[in-house]
């Protein structure tokens, strides 16, 4: 998995009653865009640390 600053992360739920988060890479640990990312989700004020799961998409914020 790769990404760059500014695209997207979802998280789909694992169980029907939890919505899918959204969220957007504001910052990467390593250059060549591998994981871990500094996500803000929607809705949120916050950033977390994340180590996306096999659950997680990338959506490029300028698709090639």
């Amino acid at each position: 998995m790769k990404a760059a600053v500014g695209d997207q992360i979802v998280i789909e739920s694992m169980h029907l009653d939890e919505p899918r988060r959204i969220g957007t890479i504001v910052a990467l640990r390593h250059e060549d865009g591998s994981p871990p990312y500094v996500v803000r989700w929607e809705g949120q004020e916050h950033e977390t640390l994340v180590f996306p799961g096999p659950d997680a998409r990338i959506v490029a914020r300028h698709p090639a």
